[in-house]
Parts: structure tokens; sequence; C-alpha cells
């Protein structure tokens, strides 16, 4: 991943946060019939290996477990994105040198992959993935709610995946090249959006006082 110095994230405790807030992540492998790439929920184990661990799970129909990969898998985490007009850079009315950009936030894990399909890794996998996205929630669910016949039924439809991180790279693009007048009104800008996704961007960027 191209990373600028102004945009790079370096600190292990904001990169398992970026991972853990996507929820969703793209696992890519390389084979020797061409790219895969699978959108799937991955969890963290963070004390295994110098960077952690990931776990989750693809489907038996999926032939991206039975394609060898070629070298490293690569996990991509996507977080907030935002479209950024011009309009409000104050460099705008100043020189009009200004172009569109777009700010966002991303991690990119490598790996070896290892795909399985042992039962008893695969129902703990499910069940931690299931607790993970339950919590919180007021009436939350758990595999243990389902029969257990119909629980062993269904992890016969699924692959397990792990993959050791070899090596991260963290990247938060938030305008931090822009000066601090532009900084400011991009937030302002990004707080007025509809979208989520956009104000999350918004709320991020560096500025003294919005």
């Amino acid at each position: 991943m191209y990373t600028p110095p102004a945009f790079r994230e370096d600190d292990p405790l904001e990169l398992r946060r970026m991972m853990r807030d996507a929820r969703l992540a793209t696992l890519v492998t390389a084979t020797a019939q061409g790219l895969q790439a699978t959108p799937l929920p991955l969890y963290l184990v963070e004390g295994e290996g110098e960077f952690g661990t990931l776990y989750g799970h693809v489907a038996r129909a999926n032939p991206q477990w039975s394609l060898a990969p070629t070298g490293e898998a690569l996990a991509i985490f996507m977080g907030p994105d935002a479209y950024v007009t011009p309009s409000w850079y104050a460099a705008k009315q100043e020189t009009g040198k200004v172009v569109p950009t777009w700010n966002y936030s991303a991690v990119h894990a490598y790996g070896p992959v290892e795909f399985f399909d042992d039962r008893e890794r695969l129902h703990e996998i499910v069940s931690r993935l299931t607790d993970l996205h339950e919590a919180g929630r007021p009436d939350r669910w758990a595999v243990s709610d389902a029969p257990e016949g119909f629980v062993q039924a269904q992890l016969k439809g699924i692959i397990g995946v792990r993959m050791p991180i070899t090596r991260i790279e963290g990247k938060r693009k938030l305008s931090q090249n822009r000066s601090e007048a532009d900084r400011l009104g991009v937030a302002r800008g990004l707080a007025k959006s509809e979208r989520w996704s956009e104000r999350e961007v918004g709320r991020a960027i560096p500025v003294p006082d919005r």
C-alpha cells in the first residue's frame, strides 16, 4: 500500500482498533489460476504471534480455499471514507490551486494462510465471531441457542481460515498534508454530510478547534 509519511499509521494499538472497527475484511490470495478475493468477517487473536493472528471462515463451495496460494495472503480492512471537494479549502479562495481528493483509513495485513475443516476449530471460530458481533445487543443470540445437530450440519458447509500476520501496514489519510485552515474547512464540510461514514471521517481530521 502506497503510504506517504504524513498518512502512515504505525501504532499497534491504533492498527488493532482500525481492524476491529472495520468489521468486514477482504481476504486476497494469489493462485496459479489468478487472484481470489472474499469479503468476510475476521477476528484478531492479539497474543498469537508478533502481530497477532486472524481467524474466520469461508463457504465450502468457495473455490478460494481449494486453490493453493502462491506467497502470502492479504487481508484488507477498510475504515470510513469520504470524497473531499476543493470547495472546502481556504486555499481555493487564496490561490485556486486545489483539486479533489479522497480521505480514508485502511489496514493491510499480510501472512501465510491456512484453510481447515476441523469441526472443533470451526465451532470455536463461529462461536467467537457470533459473540463478538452480538455483544451489546439486548437480545443476544449465541451458537448454543441452536440445536447442536443443526450447528454440526451447518459446520459442514464452511472452511476455517487462519492467517498469522507477518507484516502490517496502516494508513490514515485525513488531510494531514493540508494547512490548518484547509483541514478545518474539510472537517466542517464533512460534518454536514448525510453519510455516516463521511461524518466519521470529518470527526477524525486533526484540527485544534472546529
